[in-house]
């Protein structure tokens, strides 16, 4: 291999070690921790909320490299959005471009609107996942059908906001997002095995990548209340050790 295609190499993996989180498909918002999202000129586009206000310029704006900052990384709404089927569809992306992935905490939420103002529609109970190695890794996992939160409408034409928050072992949640637009099935970028696909460790696409269901231990809570000693019980005792004291 070449030096300029070596180099070529190591760029285009920079621009995903930067990353983070990155959505394959549908769609991306963008590169957080490489691009801010401004027009060239320094301003927001329009109809953007501003992610930080500017007190030189007396204007809110976005700033670089904020993949952890609430709620789509600090970028601003794509201009090109994604189409997305009306009934739910597909979403795969890679988590593992920085350590501390091997196991992370997974939400996918949604936000209505063109500009939603908060996330708070779940797509998928929140679940563990599970990668090959502490430090950085390549692979994709995919959710092949993500089904629409219920008892809110959609129609096609719609716009919305898909969020992905990763929550690493070391406690920092990265946030990811793809701008969407609701349409018919047909008219949506079709879903194959190169855009949506669980890396195995043995196709020479990362991996394995894996899941962990999250689990509510209510027995654990009941259990721990008999270890816990009642008002009476604690008083009778600090009475018998302030008594010591003075035997």
């Amino acid at each position: 291999m070449s030096r300029i295609s070596i180099l070529l190499v190591l760029a285009a993996c920079w621009n995903f070690v930067a990353a983070h989180l990155v959505i394959s498909y549908p769609g991306w918002r963008g590169n957080n921790l490489k691009t801010s999202g401004l027009l060239p000129d320094g301003n927001v586009p329009p109809g953007s909320l501003g992610q930080n206000y500017n007190n030189k310029t007396g204007h809110y704006e976005f700033p670089y490299g904020m993949q952890w900052m609430y709620p789509c990384g600090g970028l601003p709404v794509a201009q090109n959005r994604t189409k997305w089927p009306v009934t739910g569809g597909a979403l795969s992306f890679q988590p593992g471009w920085f350590n501390g992935h091997q196991t992370a905490f997974i939400y996918v939420n949604i936000g209505i609107g063109s500009e939603p103002l908060n996330y708070s529609h779940p797509m998928v109970p929140v679940f563990q996942l599970t990668g090959p190695v502490n430090v950085m890794y390549p692979g994709t996992f995919c959710l092949p059908q993500v089904p629409l939160p219920a008892n809110i409408s959609y129609n096609v034409g719609d716009n919305a906001t898909i969020q992905i928050v990763e929550t690493a072992v070391h406690g920092a949640a990265l946030y990811s997002c793809v701008d969407i637009t609701f349409a018919e099935q047909k008219d949506v970028a079709q879903v194959n095995s190169s855009n949506c696909f669980n890396s195995s460790g043995t196709d020479g696409k990362g991996g394995p990548m894996g899941m962990n269901f999250v689990y509510t231990a209510t027995g654990l809570t009941a259990g721990a209340a008999r270890f816990i000693p009642s008002s009476t019980t604690l008083a009778t005792m600090l009475g018998v050790s302030l008594l010591a004291l003075f035997l």
